[in-house]
């Protein structure tokens, strides 16, 4: 991980399993030294409550199968969730459905990148300009 991509400070809830899960992480090495636990019962719920909406679409689907399809289809659900909320407008560089659908291809590393797009449609406002 990047520097920046590293947390500081993680909040739990009271369980006991989290303190030692983090410091055999820290052990290890995969966590920094200087990262703080806080284990206070109510800043978790802000994560927590996140959550619900994400469980009510989950439970009629009844499980998962693989591993695999449990991330797709839980990214499905997060991505679309974002969108609805407002949360990838940052990303949505066209202001309009098409931002959307470049948001949804590069989250699922489908067509091409939002990137590769900005460039090309740079270059067409470029041409327009000075034709």
């Amino acid at each position: 991980m990047k520097d920046w991509e590293k947390p500081t400070v993680i909040n739990t809830d009271k369980a006991p399993t989290y303190g030692i899960a983090i410091s055999e992480l820290k052990a290890d090495g995969k966590c920094p030294k200087e990262l703080v636990h806080r284990q206070v019962k109510y800043l978790n719920n802000v994560v927590e409550a996140d959550h619900g909406k994400l469980k009510q679409l989950i439970k009629p689907v009844r499980g998962f199968k693989t591993l695999k399809t449990a991330y797709a289809t839980i990214k499905g659900f997060e991505v679309m969730r974002a969108l609805r909320k407002g949360q990838a407008a940052i990303f949505n560089l066209t202001d309009d459905i098409r931002g959307e659908a470049r948001i949804v291809e590069r989250a699922f590393g489908i067509g091409p990148s939002v990137l590769t797009e900005v460039v090309a449609m740079l270059e067409q406002n470029l041409d327009a300009k000075f034709a």
